[in-house]
Protein backbone atom coordinates (compact mmCIF):
# COMPACT_ATOMS: atom_id res chain seq x y z
CA UNK A 1 0.00 0.00 0.00
CA UNK A 2 2.80 2.55 0.69
CA UNK A 3 4.12 1.60 -2.74
CA UNK A 4 0.96 2.22 -4.24
CA UNK A 5 0.63 5.47 -2.24
CA UNK A 6 3.74 6.64 -3.63
CA UNK A 7 3.54 5.76 -6.88
CA UNK A 8 0.13 7.75 -7.39
CA UNK A 9 1.55 10.33 -5.72
CA UNK A 10 4.54 10.59 -8.54
CA UNK A 11 1.64 10.24 -10.87
CA UNK A 12 -0.08 13.40 -9.78
CA UNK A 13 3.23 15.89 -10.01
CA UNK A 14 4.67 14.40 -13.40
CA UNK A 15 1.43 14.43 -15.28
CA UNK A 16 0.96 17.85 -15.03
CA UNK A 17 4.16 18.85 -15.98
CA UNK A 18 4.42 16.99 -19.13
CA UNK A 19 4.95 19.47 -22.22
CA UNK A 20 2.01 20.17 -24.61
CA UNK A 21 3.58 18.43 -27.11
CA UNK A 22 4.25 15.24 -25.30
CA UNK A 23 1.67 13.23 -27.62
CA UNK A 24 4.21 13.70 -30.45
CA UNK A 25 6.99 11.40 -30.75
CA UNK A 26 10.03 11.49 -29.24
CA UNK A 27 12.89 10.60 -31.47
CA UNK A 28 15.74 8.85 -30.12
CA UNK A 29 19.33 8.27 -32.28
CA UNK A 30 21.27 5.04 -30.89
CA UNK A 31 23.89 3.01 -32.24
CA UNK A 32 24.14 -0.65 -32.29
CA UNK A 33 25.47 -1.71 -28.60
CA UNK A 34 24.32 -4.61 -27.23
CA UNK A 35 23.02 -5.63 -24.47
CA UNK A 36 21.98 -1.60 -24.50
CA UNK A 37 20.21 -2.14 -27.79
CA UNK A 38 20.34 -3.32 -30.62
CA UNK A 39 18.02 -3.67 -34.06
CA UNK A 40 17.02 -7.04 -34.22
CA UNK A 41 15.37 -8.69 -37.36
CA UNK A 42 12.25 -6.98 -39.27
CA UNK A 43 13.51 -3.53 -37.37
CA UNK A 44 12.51 -4.81 -33.87
CA UNK A 45 14.85 -2.87 -31.00
CA UNK A 46 15.58 -4.75 -28.40
CA UNK A 47 18.03 -4.31 -25.40
CA UNK A 48 17.73 -2.99 -21.57
CA UNK A 49 18.35 0.93 -22.43
CA UNK A 50 15.60 0.28 -24.95
CA UNK A 51 13.68 -1.38 -22.29
CA UNK A 52 14.15 1.00 -19.44
CA UNK A 53 13.60 4.15 -21.61
CA UNK A 54 10.81 2.62 -23.07
CA UNK A 55 8.69 0.97 -19.95
CA UNK A 56 9.41 5.56 -18.28
CA UNK A 57 8.04 7.42 -21.68
CA UNK A 58 5.70 5.45 -23.36
CA UNK A 59 4.03 3.71 -20.63
CA UNK A 60 4.58 5.61 -17.55
CA UNK A 61 4.42 8.83 -19.76
CA UNK A 62 2.43 8.17 -22.54
CA UNK A 63 4.61 9.81 -24.86
CA UNK A 64 5.16 7.52 -27.92
CA UNK A 65 9.50 6.91 -28.82
CA UNK A 66 11.07 6.16 -32.43
CA UNK A 67 14.56 4.60 -32.43
CA UNK A 68 16.34 5.69 -35.42
CA UNK A 69 19.91 3.44 -35.92
CA UNK A 70 22.84 5.05 -36.69
CA UNK A 71 26.41 4.67 -36.00
CA UNK A 72 27.31 6.78 -33.00
CA UNK A 73 29.27 9.86 -34.00
CA UNK A 74 26.21 10.13 -36.38
CA UNK A 75 23.65 9.59 -33.66
CA UNK A 76 25.77 13.12 -31.51
CA UNK A 77 25.33 15.17 -35.19
CA UNK A 78 21.66 14.29 -35.78
CA UNK A 79 20.91 14.92 -31.65
CA UNK A 80 23.66 18.31 -32.07
CA UNK A 81 21.84 19.23 -35.31
CA UNK A 82 18.65 18.89 -34.43
CA UNK A 83 17.69 15.94 -36.83
CA UNK A 84 16.48 13.59 -33.71
CA UNK A 85 15.55 14.97 -30.37
CA UNK A 86 17.50 12.27 -28.19
CA UNK A 87 20.10 9.92 -27.41
CA UNK A 88 21.22 7.89 -24.10
CA UNK A 89 24.98 8.38 -23.25
CA UNK A 90 27.30 9.74 -20.25
CA UNK A 91 27.72 13.64 -19.48
CA UNK A 92 30.32 15.57 -21.11
CA UNK A 93 31.15 19.11 -21.36
CA UNK A 94 30.72 18.78 -25.38
CA UNK A 95 27.29 17.23 -25.04
CA UNK A 96 26.03 19.75 -22.66
CA UNK A 97 26.61 22.53 -24.84
CA UNK A 98 23.81 21.07 -27.47
CA UNK A 99 21.62 19.18 -24.83
CA UNK A 100 19.52 19.09 -21.94
CA UNK A 101 19.59 16.08 -19.10
CA UNK A 102 18.59 14.85 -15.93
CA UNK A 103 20.32 15.17 -12.67
CA UNK A 104 20.58 11.38 -11.62
CA UNK A 105 21.56 8.81 -13.91
CA UNK A 106 19.58 5.84 -14.84
CA UNK A 107 22.10 3.51 -14.89
CA UNK A 108 25.99 2.96 -14.72
CA UNK A 109 28.50 0.79 -15.68
CA UNK A 110 32.24 0.06 -14.77
CA UNK A 111 34.91 0.76 -16.97
CA UNK A 112 37.22 -2.12 -16.82
CA UNK A 113 40.77 -2.29 -18.46
CA UNK A 114 41.42 -5.43 -20.78
CA UNK A 115 45.15 -6.34 -22.59
CA UNK A 116 46.47 -8.85 -24.34
CA UNK A 117 47.83 -11.63 -22.65
CA UNK A 118 51.44 -11.76 -23.70
CA UNK A 119 51.73 -7.81 -23.40
CA UNK A 120 55.39 -7.74 -21.58
CA UNK A 121 53.88 -5.31 -19.30
CA UNK A 122 50.88 -7.01 -17.94
CA UNK A 123 51.92 -7.35 -14.62
CA UNK A 124 51.81 -3.10 -14.46
CA UNK A 125 48.24 -2.85 -16.48
CA UNK A 126 47.03 -5.23 -13.41
CA UNK A 127 47.76 -3.10 -11.46
CA UNK A 128 45.91 -0.36 -12.91
CA UNK A 129 44.06 1.76 -10.31
CA UNK A 130 43.15 5.11 -12.11
CA UNK A 131 43.66 7.18 -15.33
CA UNK A 132 46.65 8.69 -13.66
CA UNK A 133 48.35 5.15 -13.38
CA UNK A 134 47.78 4.86 -17.14
CA UNK A 135 49.59 8.79 -17.46
CA UNK A 136 52.40 8.00 -15.54
CA UNK A 137 53.22 4.38 -17.00
CA UNK A 138 53.03 5.74 -20.68
CA UNK A 139 50.27 3.32 -21.55
CA UNK A 140 48.49 4.41 -24.90
CA UNK A 141 44.86 3.26 -25.96
CA UNK A 142 42.83 2.18 -28.17
CA UNK A 143 38.87 3.07 -28.34
CA UNK A 144 35.87 3.77 -30.96
CA UNK A 145 35.32 6.94 -32.47
CA UNK A 146 32.63 8.77 -30.85
CA UNK A 147 33.49 7.82 -27.18
CA UNK A 148 32.88 10.66 -25.29
CA UNK A 149 34.49 9.54 -22.05
CA UNK A 150 37.84 8.16 -23.42
CA UNK A 151 38.03 11.76 -25.53
CA UNK A 152 37.35 14.18 -21.68
CA UNK A 153 38.89 10.88 -19.41
CA UNK A 154 41.84 9.75 -21.34
CA UNK A 155 42.96 11.61 -24.52
CA UNK A 156 41.67 14.88 -22.08
CA UNK A 157 44.52 14.27 -20.04
CA UNK A 158 47.44 13.74 -22.70
CA UNK A 159 46.93 9.89 -22.99
CA UNK A 160 47.80 8.30 -25.75
CA UNK A 161 44.26 7.60 -27.81
CA UNK A 162 43.47 5.51 -30.97
CA UNK A 163 40.20 5.64 -32.61
CA UNK A 164 38.85 2.58 -34.70
CA UNK A 165 35.63 2.96 -36.77
CA UNK A 166 33.64 0.62 -34.42
CA UNK A 167 33.30 -0.67 -30.96
CA UNK A 168 34.43 -4.06 -32.67
CA UNK A 169 37.55 -3.01 -34.51
CA UNK A 170 39.13 -2.14 -30.96
CA UNK A 171 39.52 -5.79 -30.02
CA UNK A 172 42.26 -6.82 -32.42
CA UNK A 173 44.09 -3.37 -32.03
CA UNK A 174 44.83 -4.30 -28.56
CA UNK A 175 45.07 -8.50 -28.97
CA UNK A 176 47.75 -7.73 -31.69
CA UNK A 177 49.34 -4.99 -29.32
CA UNK A 178 48.73 -2.19 -31.16
CA UNK A 179 47.58 -0.56 -28.52
CA UNK A 180 48.09 -1.70 -24.76
CA UNK A 181 45.17 -1.30 -23.10
CA UNK A 182 41.34 -1.04 -23.93
CA UNK A 183 39.17 0.65 -21.19
CA UNK A 184 35.68 -0.78 -21.90
CA UNK A 185 32.17 -2.34 -20.01
CA UNK A 186 33.02 -6.59 -19.69
CA UNK A 187 29.30 -7.18 -20.46
CA UNK A 188 29.57 -5.51 -24.07
CA UNK A 189 33.51 -5.91 -24.54
CA UNK A 190 32.93 -10.40 -24.09
CA UNK A 191 30.33 -10.44 -26.86
CA UNK A 192 31.95 -8.43 -29.20
CA UNK A 193 36.08 -10.01 -28.19
CA UNK A 194 34.26 -13.61 -28.64
CA UNK A 195 32.90 -12.50 -31.80
CA UNK A 196 36.28 -11.25 -33.35
CA UNK A 197 37.45 -14.77 -32.85
CA UNK A 198 39.82 -13.28 -30.00
CA UNK A 199 38.53 -14.83 -26.58
CA UNK A 200 42.18 -16.35 -25.71
CA UNK A 201 43.98 -12.91 -26.77
CA UNK A 202 42.19 -10.87 -24.62
CA UNK A 203 42.46 -10.82 -21.00
CA UNK A 204 39.96 -8.84 -18.35
CA UNK A 205 41.95 -7.34 -15.55
CA UNK A 206 40.88 -6.26 -12.26
CA UNK A 207 41.08 -3.12 -12.96
CA UNK A 208 38.06 -0.33 -12.62
CA UNK A 209 38.84 2.68 -13.43
CA UNK A 210 35.72 4.64 -13.48
CA UNK A 211 32.06 4.25 -13.41
CA UNK A 212 30.49 5.81 -16.26
CA UNK A 213 26.67 6.88 -15.49
CA UNK A 214 24.07 7.22 -18.72
CA UNK A 215 21.39 9.89 -18.90
CA UNK A 216 18.80 10.63 -21.42
CA UNK A 217 19.62 13.88 -23.29
CA UNK A 218 17.50 16.00 -25.30
CA UNK A 219 18.46 18.44 -27.17
CA UNK A 220 18.25 21.89 -26.34
CA UNK A 221 15.87 23.24 -29.26
CA UNK A 222 13.80 20.16 -29.03
CA UNK A 223 10.12 20.82 -28.22
CA UNK A 224 10.39 17.33 -25.84
CA UNK A 225 13.50 19.19 -23.91
CA UNK A 226 10.47 19.54 -20.96
CA UNK A 227 10.58 15.12 -20.65
CA UNK A 228 13.61 15.51 -18.45
CA UNK A 229 12.39 16.30 -15.14
CA UNK A 230 9.30 14.04 -15.72
CA UNK A 231 11.54 11.43 -17.14
CA UNK A 232 13.70 11.71 -13.59
CA UNK A 233 10.55 11.30 -11.67
CA UNK A 234 9.57 8.05 -13.97
CA UNK A 235 12.95 6.79 -13.75
CA UNK A 236 12.69 6.85 -9.83
CA UNK A 237 9.58 5.30 -9.45
CA UNK A 238 10.68 2.58 -11.57
CA UNK A 239 13.47 2.38 -8.86
CA UNK A 240 11.29 2.29 -6.17
CA UNK A 241 9.08 -0.43 -7.39
CA UNK A 242 10.86 -2.38 -8.64
CA UNK A 243 10.65 -2.39 -12.20
CA UNK A 244 14.35 -1.44 -12.76
CA UNK A 245 15.61 -4.48 -10.92
CA UNK A 246 13.43 -6.74 -13.10
CA UNK A 247 14.22 -5.41 -16.48
CA UNK A 248 18.25 -5.92 -15.57
CA UNK A 249 17.37 -9.18 -14.58
CA UNK A 250 16.64 -10.24 -17.43
CA UNK A 251 19.62 -9.67 -19.48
Amino acid sequence: MRILLRLLLVAALVLPALPARAGQPLHIAFPEFWPFFSQAEGGKVVGFFHDIVTEALERRLGVPVIWECYPWVRCQERVRDGRSDAMITAPTAERALYADTHPTPFYRKDLVVFAAPDHPRLAEIRALRSVDDILRGGFSVVTYIGNGWSKEHLAGVGIPVTETSCFECVWPMVAARRADLVVEWPKAAWPAIRHCGLADRVVETAAVLDSMPFHLFIAKNSPHVGLLGPFEQAIGAMRADGTLERILAAY
